[in-house]
């Protein structure tokens, strides 16, 4: 709302409305982002919630808590507020106490990272539970969210974005919705009409492949084909830029009997270059190396160059520990495959990254690196992926320093290794 009046399209209608018939015992929303479910689907589970219970227990479900309250909450508690709802947050206990009209209601905040998050929603009763991003949590995570909701007229809420036909919410929830008493409702950005036709069309430029079918057309696709399907090397991948870099950090995929990777990339305004790179195959040149041999082919290719942070694949433990005693400051990679392979591609697109024409053997791999299309899961074959790996690792931790507002600060090394 944002202090605005907010209009609604037919479809944002319906989920505000859709708890009125005695007939559905659910509701699930999916299809495009930034279509208007996410806000619309929040917006009714409370005004269903006060309008029906008093002196109950209601679930809100996101990936994370942080990434439930960045999503939904942010702009959602301001808008209760202006409908003369009380709203009291109380992060230290991660709930919601809502009063409204004379009742009153608690909503339980809860993140459904991995399969060990089940355990925090057990043992709680729920009136009703909403579960945001569902596609993205575990299945024990959701079932043990549903389970909870048994007081008389509970209901289940599911809001989230395509995955592959195989993922067991489109074929257990969304292929048998009738079934089920699930009310099932597909967005598309022409149900957001907030969003203008040239936000629509800007979004539509962003995204190719399967990214751009689920996350534009709304569609559960499989993916299959080149992972980077739109990236062109004879178009895409730059000279090295002239002048200073403000900031410099590398990235690293370590291997012994497979290929090892190293990216140096440097930072010019709002953009990320890989100027260099390292790539030993040991199987090709038949000799594995030691970790001091990596650490001291490191050393070389960041030479003269304060570097701000080594990104590093988190099972080489031996070799983070060795190159933090060399008094590089280390952290370990975020390793989530497919989320890293959509940051990655967006960056690519947005130009945030961009690969230079130096960078050969990460440029070859672009050309090769595809999606296993016989797991029906996410994920790309173990092959042609180790410069692939590091570039996924330093994607992500930009998306982890926007979305923490990380200021970067670091301490050059003064010694050089001779």
């Amino acid at each position: 709302m944002s202090g605005q009046t907010c209009r609604f399209s037919p479809k944002q209608m319906q989920v505000l409305t859709w708890w009125k018939r005695p007939e559905w015992e659910a509701i699930i929303c999916d299809g495009a982002i930034r279509s208007g479910k996410t806000f619309s689907m929040g917006l009714s589970f409370f005004l269903w919630a006060m309008a029906c219970f008093e002196a109950r227990q209601f679930g809100l479900c996101g990936k994370t808590v942080r990434a439930l309250r960045r999503n939904v909450l942010q702009e959602l508690l301001p808008c209760l507020r202006q409908l003369g709802m009380e709203v009291r947050d109380s992060r230290s206990d991660e709930a919601i106490v809502v009063r409204y009209r004379g009742r009153e209601n608690r909503f339980l905040l809860f993140g459904g990272r991995d399969e060990s998050s089940a355990a925090l929603i057990q043992g709680s009763t729920l009136a009703g539970v909403l579960l945001d991003e569902t596609a993205l949590m575990p299945r024990s995570f959701v079932e043990q969210a549903c389970a909870r909701c048994s007081v008389q007229g509970s209901r289940l809420w599911f809001n989230c974005n395509p995955a592959g036909p195989e993922h067991w919410f489109y074929r257990e929830w969304i292929l048998r919705a009738k079934e089920r008493k699930a009310l099932h409702l597909h967005f598309t950005m022409d149900d957001n009409p907030s969003l203008s036709p040239a936000i629509r069309e800007r979004y539509r430029k962003a995204y190719s492949g399967v990214f751009y079918r689920r996350f534009i057309a709304g569609e559960w696709a499989a993916a299959q084909g080149l992972v980077y399907d739109f990236f062109d090397p004879q178009k895409d991948a730059l000279p090295v830029p002239k002048g200073p870099f403000s900031q410099w950090r590398v990235s690293v995929d370590y291997g012994t009997a497979n290929p090892a990777s190293f990216g140096l990339w440097g930072r010019k305004g709002d953009t990320w270059y890989r100027v260099a790179e390292y790539y030993y195959d040991s199987r090709k040149e038949g000799r594995q190396k030691t970790d001091g041999e990596y650490a001291d082919d490191l050393e070389r290719l960041t030479q003269g160059k304060s570097i701000q942070r080594v990104i590093v694949d988190p099972s080489a433990l031996s070799f983070i520990e060795l190159l933090r005693r060399r008094g590089f400051r280390v952290v370990r990679a975020d390793n989530r495959v497919a989320d890293g392979i959509r940051v990655t591609a967006d960056l690519l697109r947005m130009g945030r990254i961009v690969l230079c024409d130096s960078c050969r053997d990460c440029l070859r791999e672009m050309a090769l690196y595809c999606w296993d299309e016989s797991g029906g899961k996410d994920s790309p074959r173990k092959e042609h992926d180790h410069a692939m790996d590091e570039m996924r690792y330093f994607a992500m931790d930009l998306e982890r320093d926007k979305q923490s507002g990380f200021v970067a600060t670091w301490v050059e090394r003064r010694k050089e290794r001779q």
